[in-house]
């Protein structure tokens, strides 16, 4: 097993309930898989699927890449403008 240190922000945050979660995964695991996961144990946040993007390590990554133990992940929700 790999653990992965996951942080929330804005509107995932809220959803969640915290700002990060120790996640225990399986080794081979992917950044979309792990969303999936998580969209099903918190699903209101299946409404972001196809609005994020994915971070490994605070770089961005793509859906299909796979992760290790100790990998800091981050899901950036949608960013929205202010008023003038």
């Amino acid at each position: 097993m790999i653990n992965v240190q996951v942080r929330f922000f804005a509107g995932h945050r809220d959803i969640v309930g915290r700002s990060a979660l120790l996640v225990e995964l399986e080794p081979g695991t992917s950044l979309g898989v792990l969303w999936r996961m998580l969209s099903e144990q918190y699903p209101r946040l299946a409404a972001y699927t196809g609005r994020i993007l994915f971070a490994r390590n605070q770089e961005f990554a793509d859906p299909a890449t796979l992760l290790v133990d100790g990998d800091e992940v981050s899901f950036i929700p949608p960013v929205s403008g202010g008023a003038r």
